[in-house]
């Protein structure tokens, strides 16, 4: 076979035409969304107030498998993709492995994640649909980022509550959204009716991914003609990010890679499930037996410690009730840099993926991240995000379990974003004040304490 490139970069023209629905193939689908006043399962036309209606119809789509990508949003991904398959020989090297690595990078846009994927396809479909303006919340503001990168070309107006957190940790990405015409607001704020009563019971809160929805949610109701859109979580997300899972096995496929194990960061889901989709589909199928792996921060784990039950996917409790494991809607993550994965619940699809045994997960804490951040920085020349070195972290794990057992495994996983605007997060560390916070099962409680007992 012939050597593999460092790279492996496909063409436009092999760039996927469509995206990829797992659920079509799911033996079981996950449980509908339930109105939280009627707990009955919730329709297109209730949904469509809150969310464009195009993106309604792809998240309740349980029938086909590939959904056509509109040649309006492929114009937009050919100014940043395909993106590259990198095979990570320095990191090899560096470990003395004979695991074969590979990592699929996310971070070749301005906006430094893969959130650009669906952000371009939100906001097309909403300008398609004659929406004269969206509300959305950020973490660690690459959602915000997306979206205000294609608010701009699509010329749609934009609102962000930004995660209070966040946005002092990382003022940068609040003038990277503003240069491109968004309006930022920290969250909680003053805002909202939800802001206000979030800091009347919390004063001191650094805020909550929770908290934004809830007040992007609140301000888009308000609003004639006004929709709010999602960076994460739901199935019309994963949908889009699916490009990545997509891109990946062509590149694959060209060179006879047979991964072995699939890693990817968690926090509301869509990255991973982007990435895994197709190849879960071939699992489900009998195609491959891939193992995959979900790694998420120890202060914020709501797979491996988390409850499978019905939730409100935001603070305020404003969102439809939706089965996911979860933290509990009221669970205060404590302020760690890895700002995107600290959300209360998981993507549905994860979540049931994972509770029917497809997906396993692990838990770690920070310091260990910028271990291994630090280490690939040096060996492989990209300063990864928070978020993204938890992927790092599983693969070097896998990856020295295989220089233990001498297997020549095949360890894939997504590198979903550039750490530039995490300089905060890196300092911390290299100067020894970085302090891992793992939240205790009483800590736990408190947040169980708010999941509705709806007897389902």
């Amino acid at each position: 076979m012939e050597k593999i490139p460092y790279k492996i970069y496909l063409s436009e023209e092999e760039m996927p035409k469509h995206w990829y629905n797992v659920k079509a193939v799911m033996k079981e689908l996950p449980d509908p969304f339930l109105h939280p006043g009627t707990l009955q399962p919730m329709t297109a036309d209730e949904l469509k107030p809150i969310f464009c209606d195009e993106l309604v119809e792809q998240e309740m789509n349980t029938k086909d498998e590939y959904i056509p990508i509109p040649e309006g949003v492929t114009e937009y991904y050919r100014m940043y993709r395909p993106s590259p398959l990198v095979r990570a020989y320095n990191l090899e090297k560096q470990l003395g492995t004979p695991a074969k690595i590979y990592f699929k990078f996310e971070g070749n846009n301005t906006s430094g994640s893969h959130k650009l994927n669906s952000a371009a396809a939100q906001v097309f479909y909403a300008k398609q649909q004659g929406i004269e303006s969206l509300t959305t919340e950020t973490g660690a503001g690459q959602w915000g980022s997306a979206l205000s990168m294609a608010c701009a070309y699509y010329g749609v107006p934009l609102d962000v509550f930004m995660v209070k957190i966040s946005s002092e940790q990382k003022p940068y990405r609040k003038v990277l959204m503003e240069t491109y015409g968004a309006k930022v607001h920290a969250s909680p704020s003053t805002e909202t009716a939800v802001g206000r009563r979030i800091l009347e019971e919390n004063p001191g809160t650094g805020g909550s991914l929770g908290c934004a929805i809830s007040e992007a949610l609140e301000t888009a109701m308000s609003r004639k003609n006004c929709r709010y859109v999602l960076g994460s979580v739901l199935d019309h997300v994963i949908l889009h990010q699916t490009v990545i899972g997509l891109e990946t096995q062509t590149a694959c496929e060209k060179y006879g890679i047979k991964p072995d194990v699939i890693i990817g960061c968690v926090g509301g889901g869509s990255n991973f499930g982007g990435l895994i989709a197709p190849f879960m589909g071939g699992r489900i199928k009998g195609e491959n037996n891939i193992e995959f792996v979900g790694i998420e921060p120890a202060s914020c784990p709501s797979l491996t410690r988390g409850r499978y039950a019905y939730d409100f996917g935001d603070t305020g409790k404003m969102t439809p009730l939706i089965r996911m494991y979860t933290l509990g809607s009221g669970f205060m993550p404590s302020p760690n840099h890895a700002g995107g994965l600290r959300y209360h619940g998981m993507s549905p699809i994860v979540s049931k993926l994972y509770h029917d045994g497809y997906i396993t997960a692990r838990s770690v804490e920070q310091s260990k991240v910028f271990d291994v951040a630090s280490i690939f920085a040096k060996c492989e020349g990209i300063l990864p995000a928070p978020e993204s070195s938890h992927a790092i972290y599983g693969a070097v794990e896998e990856a020295l379990k295989c220089k233990e057992t001498g297997e020549e495994k095949t360890i894939l996983f997504g590198l979903t974003g550039t750490g530039y605007f995490d300089m905060t997060a890196y300092m911390n560390y290299n100067s020894g004040n970085m302090v891992d916070h793992i939240p205790t099962d009483e800590d736990l409680e408190k947040g169980f304490a708010t999941i509705p007992d709806i007897g389902k």
